[in-house]
């Protein structure tokens, strides 16, 4: 499992990213939402390829449907483990809470991660999980309480 050390340092790194639509168009870049949420995922080396299609044909697809918002997807190696790492813009602690309970009981997420688990075996070894709430002086946030 990660260090909370090395938690805090890529979720300082990861909340000046640009989001994934600021890339592809000229808009600016949106104000953070008012929470963020870190998830990094240890995944086997085997199973790497098939969680990646996993997560980009499938999950990516069903959390939208529940409100999700991602702000931006990242590959890490550390101690010879692979890294997913993800972080999610929520407009609050309830609305994160109820998209990951309407999430994790999708009929089709259900479906899909018995078929690539009885497929593949399995696509996690741990979860890391942080609920990120920016502080008033964070440099990002200059000028948003005026």
């Amino acid at each position: 499992m990660p260090s909370p050390i090395r938690i805090l340092a890529i979720a300082a790194l990861l909340a000046f990213a640009p989001t994934a639509a600021s890339a592809t168009t000229a808009a600016p870049v949106p104000a953070r939402a008012p929470l963020q949420q870190l998830r990094i995922y240890e995944i086997p080396h085997a199973n790497e390829g098939a969680f990646h299609d996993r997560f980009r044909d499938h999950a990516l697809r069903i959390m939208a449907r529940h409100g999700f918002a991602v702000r931006s997807i990242w590959r890490s190696e550390h101690q010879d483990k692979v890294e997913f790492v993800y972080l999610l813009d929520w407009p609050d602690a309830a609305a994160m809470k109820a998209a990951w309970d309407a999430f994790m009981a999708d009929p089709e997420w259900i479906a899909i991660k018995k078929e690539t688990g009885a497929r593949h075996g399995r696509f996690v070894d741990a979860i890391a999980d942080r609920t990120l709430e920016p502080l008033a002086w964070s440099p990002d946030r200059a000028g948003a309480a005026d």
